[in-house]
Formats: C-alpha cells, structure tokens, sequence
C-alpha cells in the first residue's frame, strides 16, 4: 500500500514518513528542499526492506503545476496511493498590522491551497478506486487562535473547513478525510519559542510533544476505517485551555 507525504523531508512529516515506512508501506516523500530530501532518505533507508519501498520527489507545493506534474510522475512512479498525508507548512509570526502582503499569500498558498491542489489531484485515482485515506496537518491555532499568527491560524482553521467539506463530498466513494491538529511540538519550526516553560505549564500534560507523537495519530487515522471528518487533537490537552 502506496503513502504520499508531502512535507516529508523534516519536523511532523519525517516522522510520519519514518512510521509509515516502518508499517510496511511503500512512502512517496515529497519536499521542496533536495538537500532535505536526500538526508531524509539517507535516514531512513535502514527501514527499507526493498529498493523501492521509500521515494522521494521535489516539488514546490505553491505553483499548481509543479503540483500536477510531481503528482503524475508518482502515479506513474509508485501507483495507486492509497494514503495523502499534507504536512508541508510554513510559518512566519507577526502582528497582522506588520505583515507584508507577500508573506500573508506566501502562507495561505503553502499551508491551504497547496492542500487543496494535492487533494484535487489524488482523488481522481481515489474516487475511481473508491478507496482512499487523506490525512491533513493543521494546528491547534486554528481553533484557538493565536496573537502574531492571524495569517497562520486562518490559513490553519481554513484546513478544518476544507477537510470536513471534502469529508462529506467524498463520503460516498469510500475515501476519509481527517485532519490532526497538533499543539507545540518539538521541531525545527518550535526551537525559536520564547518563553517555553511557561508555555508548558499552560499545557495539562506539562511538556512539548514529539513529531513521533503525532505520526502515531496519524498511523491511527489511517487505519480507523471508521473515523472522516474528524479533527484529532494532539496537544497535550491544549485544548482544554479554549
């Protein structure tokens, strides 16, 4: 069975590329970074059990035709793809009346649109199958908001919308949709968090969570048949907090 991660390269991605790999399936990492790319899969080729268990493929997820033609080169590549994972994100923190016009599209098109195009693409494959699992990143900021990330958070809370939508436009084909919303997670993009302990007392559980954390979450949502349109919280209780 064929799992295409985009993001995959580094933080949450990687390691949800590290726990599917590990599962048995066959993983289609796409990243923007080659360097990236080429260290991630030197990493984790010790959990190959075959040459072609573990792809990797560059693409830009904010230019729509780099989208469609990565896309079609991993069909042709890997075959039918079972499982989408969307963990590509990017986040540039400030205050919305400092934020540069550049930057707010910059966002909404790697951490929304980018989405919705690769959605768009896989479920053709998906629907003709009637059989398919999509898997998107948000964050717990798109439920509860955050001062300094007012184009983060609605790029995030337009992640829920789009995938609860797709949920019930997709319900009758046998595909699900979910979505996982971690809250701080320690990564690359969480190293520059100032005033981390203080943040760790406001979460119930007490510390950062692991990328490997949420990789568990979302091998869940993989295999939980049962489970669309769901969003799954993976923050410490976070959410307690709203």
């Amino acid at each position: 069975m064929a799992c295409v991660v985009y993001g995959g390269s580094r933080g949450i991605g990687k390691a949800i590329a590290s726990a599917f790999l590990q599962d048995g399936f066959r993983v289609a990492i796409v990243a923007r970074n080659v360097q990236h790319l080429e260290d991630t899969i030197s990493e984790l080729h010790e959990f190959t059990h075959t040459e072609d268990q573990l792809l990797r493929f560059s693409c830009d997820i904010t230019k729509e035709q780099d989208v469609i033609k990565t896309s079609e080169h991993i069909h042709h590549t890997v075959g039918a793809v079972s499982i989408l994972v969307n963990s590509a994100g990017i986040n540039q923190d400030s205050l919305l009346i400092k934020s540069k016009s550049t930057n707010i599209e910059d966002l909404i098109q790697t951490n929304l649109v980018g989405p919705m195009i690769t959605c768009r693409t896989f479920l053709r494959g998906m629907m003709q199958r009637k059989d398919g699992c999509i898997i998107n990143i948000g964050s717990i900021v798109g439920q509860r908001g955050n001062a300094g990330q007012t184009a983060y958070s609605a790029s995030k809370a337009g992640l829920v919308g789009f995938t609860k939508s797709l949920a019930k436009e997709v319900k009758d084909r046998g595909i699900r949709v979910n979505l996982i919303a971690p809250g701080f997670i320690d990564t690359d993009m969480t190293k520059g968090i100032i005033k981390r302990q203080e943040l760790e007392k406001a979460i119930p559980l007490g510390r950062f969570g692991m990328a490997s954390e949420v990789a568990d979450a979302a091998l869940f949502l993989a295999k939980s048949c049962y489970i669309t349109g769901h969003v799954l919280n993976v923050d410490g209780g976070l959410n307690l907090n709203i």
